[in-house]
């Protein structure tokens, strides 16, 4: 049975998903474009997801964002095509389930929940429970298992290693968050307010008024020296000013939501 940390978010997702579902803004032109680059057992990835990510269903924002997951992160191509994960073997099962459910369940609203499950599990340190979230969410393991089994969960991670690659600039750990064609580097836990200061369409955005100024505070003390899962290198010193140099942008745009 699930904790009671557990059960909560995942609750308060799926009421989230129906209160704001993503067809609320007739013009997807408007939306502002998120990918995430990540790997599942990544403890920067699952953090990010379960307490970051979420916090677009939970303001309303979805409703403005056409968000995208790319479950492959740092793994390598070895001869044969053979994906070696950073984490191991679990973690290749795993960025293979879920980039089955990307595909298999398209609409966000579907393959989000299931994601979300997962990771929230790993966070638990209890990721060899996921295929509980079926029952929990009350889905068909049947699809998931064939995609597996088939060669077809293998073909989409080679895609995704494909688009993962070509990355500009490349990617230097996980999660990499990348806002409208740009990445926002180490301060990807306030990719909320990018979001806003994206965004040019014409609804009403509270959510973004109610953006406090704790949030930048948390990214000035976020330590730059161990940032995300890399390849066992530092990130690069030129990632690192250009993150602070898009921290103070945006502070100095804050007044604009405040």
């Amino acid at each position: 049975m699930a904790s009671s940390t557990f059960v909560h978010p995942l609750l308060l997702l799926l009421c989230s998903v129906l209160l704001f579902p993503t067809t609320t803004i007739s013009s997807e032109s408007n939306k502002v474009r998120v990918d995430v680059y990540y790997e599942t057992l990544c403890p920067d990835s699952e953090d990010f997801i379960v307490k970051d990510l979420i916090k677009l269903f939970e303001s309303g924002l979805i409703s403005i964002v056409d968000l995208k997951l790319y479950p492959y992160g740092n793994a390598k191509l070895g001869s044969n095509n053979t994906i070696y994960c950073q984490h191991g073997p679990s973690e290749c099962l795993l960025n293979t389930v879920e980039a089955c459910a990307i595909k298999i369940w398209p609409a966000l609203n579907d393959h989000f929940p299931f994601i979300y499950c997962i990771e929230s599990l790993v966070y638990e340190h209890k990721y060899p429970q996921w295929e509980s979230c079926y029952e929990k969410l009350g889905l068909d393991s049947k699809p998931i298992a064939e995609c597996y089994s088939s060669g077809l969960g293998k073909e989409l991670e080679l895609q995704y290693a494909a688009e993962t690659s070509a990355l500009q600039p490349p990617h230097q750990y996980v999660p990499w968050v990348v806002v409208d064609g740009l990445p926002i580097y180490e301060d990807y836990e306030n990719f909320l307010t990018y979001v806003c200061n994206a965004y040019n369409g014409t609804a009403a955005l509270k959510a973004c008024s109610k953006l406090s100024l704790n949030t930048i505070q948390k990214a000035s003390t976020k330590s730059t020296l161990s940032v995300g899962c890399n390849e066992g290198k530092m990130p690069a010193l030129f990632g690192r000013i250009r993150s602070t140099l898009t921290s103070w942008m945006r502070q100095m745009n804050m007044a604009i939501w405040i």
